[in-house]
């Protein structure tokens, strides 16, 4: 008995439609030139006029770009350096610190922002943006570990031992040789965890305080009152730059896999 060989196509495009058909919907009715989203009157470009004059929405979209530029550099330090350390040693926790590193990414958000707010609540530590790059870097640094730990895993180690047989220290030897052997998984999870911080709702809301507010919050905030076509234009373009950074993240591990050859 033949099995139908379009079943794999069929099921891929019905996956794709359903994941991908509500956000076409929105990217449509950003057009719209009615007040209301659930009545059309014609494609119009008035809702994306009124962002860039929108200084509230300008306010945030500067916080959230901040929170993801500070998030993804600590997030890249730490991330990196965890990942040397757990490939170039051998201690008996090896295993578990792996595990440890991982885990804020597996751990549900609402979870992770009850702890951070018990945490910084705990210490006393007021709410704003230390608390939120605190909060993003915690749950960004697995995306930096994953990447560059599979990069040193497939590095040849000849290159850096060569270097200190020549009489390069360790520090000099991991600048001028591994550094940039995995400066493409580096910048690859920094991509990816920009996206996610800049992305972020749920940790957010938990950390924030009141004179703190970021994109995602909002958005989050102003869809309580209805949906807009401006919302619907604020998401869209959102969602365009996700999907830049995604790729440019796509695109940075592909230069290391080809620069790793």
């Amino acid at each position: 008995m033949k099995r139908d060989s379009r079943f794999p196509e069929l099921y891929l495009i019905l996956v794709t439609a359903l994941m991908y058909l509500p956000i076409l919907v929105v990217m449509v009715y950003s057009f719209n030139q009615s007040k209301i989203s659930s009545v059309w009157s014609g494609l119009s470009l008035r809702w994306y006029a009124d962002l860039l004059r929108d200084r509230t929405i300008g306010a945030a979209l500067l916080n959230s770009l901040l929170l993801g530029t500070l998030s993804s550099l600590a997030a890249a330090v730490i991330g990196t350096l965890g990942a040397i350390g757990t490939v170039r040693t051998g201690f008996r926790g090896k295993g578990a610190m792996e595990v440890l590193a991982t885990l804020p990414m597996m751990t549900p958000e609402i979870i992770l922002g009850m702890i951070f707010l018990a945490f910084f609540s705990l210490i006393g530590l007021p709410f704003g943006m230390t608390t939120l790059v605190i909060s993003h870097t915690a749950f960004c640094i697995p995306y930096v570990f994953m990447q560059v730990k599979a990069r040193l895993v497939g590095m040849d180690k000849s290159y850096e031992e060569a270097a200190r047989d020549l009489g390069a220290s360790r520090a000099r030897a991991f600048l001028d040789i591994t550094l940039p052997l995995v400066f493409p998984a580096v910048l690859s999870g920094m991509l990816l965890s920009f996206a996610m911080s800049f992305d972020d709702v749920i940790v957010s809301v938990f950390v924030t305080g009141v004179d703190v507010n970021t994109l995602p919050i909002l958005i989050y905030t102003q869809l309580k009152t209805g949906v807009t076509p401006k919302i619907n234009a604020l998401c869209s373009l959102m969602f365009l730059a996700t999907l830049v950074l995604v790729l440019l993240s796509s695109l940075a591990g592909r230069w290391g896999k080809r620069k790793k050859k």
